[in-house]
């Protein structure tokens, strides 16, 4: 999807696709993160990214949305759908947050400090 005009974007999803994410669906995940942006019909409020590597390979498939700064792990093509939704709602999918940043500073999952070993 090209797009020349981000005129009105509120939120931009960026989705890994870098071998480990790709391994995990990362593909998948992008095609149904962009599906249910069609469904809803906010085109013109989500823009997506898919990106390469972002570093947490351990994680995958991380999906980052932004301006709210929110890092994602383990995001299935399933819960990329939900991800979409609460974003438009103004939530966020609290139980994959890795990373946020709350008041200029990065809030980390505990559990996810560490992150998973690659295999």
């Amino acid at each position: 999807m090209t797009t020349y005009n981000l005129q009105g974007t509120v939120s931009h999803i960026l989705i890994c696709n870098g071998s480990s994410c790709k391994k995990n669906r990362g593909e998948e995940v992008a095609e149904a993160i962009e599906a249910e942006i069609e469904k809803q019909g906010a085109q013109s409020l989500i823009h997506t990214t898919t990106t390469r590597c972002n570093g947490r390979c351990g994680d995958a498939c991380v999906v980052i949305a932004y301006p709210e700064g929110v890092w994602y792990k383990e995001i299935t093509p399933k819960l990329g759908k939900a991800l979409v939704r609460k974003h438009l709602e103004g939530g966020r999918l609290e139980e994959n947050v890795l990373y946020s940043y709350e008041n200029g500073l990065v809030a980390v999952d505990p559990k996810g400090a560490k992150g998973k070993k690659k295999k």
